[in-house]
């Protein structure tokens, strides 16, 4: 795994949460405990939420529940992302992606383009703080599949 810094600021900016570029198990990604500055540098409403990306489903259980209907749905899942009671997340399991999610915790994840634009390289590096590039590279791919999790119900978003 590759990792490289921007030099422009980054001792200031890594005092905050950093802003990481990766390859996620679905698409380039912006990850990020700082959803103020993910909705900034994608120019997107501050009042529309984020995706949390959890390492594991342990980690997840410490912040929030599954409805029991559906915790061996979720718990065989990958690439899904569901949504609770307005609050969307996912648990990863791609090995790579997870090493890099794992000493946060969870970590906000949004995909590395403008709201409403597609995938630019440039535009992605010049607004991370940290790019992790692996052997995979830095490339688009499908997005997951959304679910919204109710009351003994689901139902699919994307």
């Amino acid at each position: 795994m590759e990792c490289t810094k921007s030099p422009a600021g980054l001792s200031d900016r890594l005092m905050k949460a950093p802003i990481l570029l990766v390859q996620t198990d679905t698409t380039v990604g912006f990850l990020s405990q700082d959803a103020v500055r993910l909705s900034k540098i994608k120019k997107r409403s501050s009042e529309k939420s984020f995706l949390k990306s959890y390492a594991d489903l342990r980690t997840f259980k410490r912040f929030s529940r599954i409805p029991k209907h559906f915790k061996r749905q979720v718990r065989r899942s990958q690439t899904t992302t569901y949504v609770v009671k307005a609050e969307a997340f996912r648990i990863i399991s791609d090995p790579i992606h997870q090493s890099i999610i794992r000493p946060y915790g969870w970590l906000y994840s949004t995909s590395a383009n403008l709201s409403g634009h597609g995938f630019s390289n440039d535009f992605a590096q010049e607004h991370a703080d940290i790019i992790i590039e692996d052997k995979r590279g830095l490339h688009e791919m499908l997005p997951s599949k959304i679910i919204r999790l109710g009351f003994g119900r689901s139902k699919r978003l994307r």
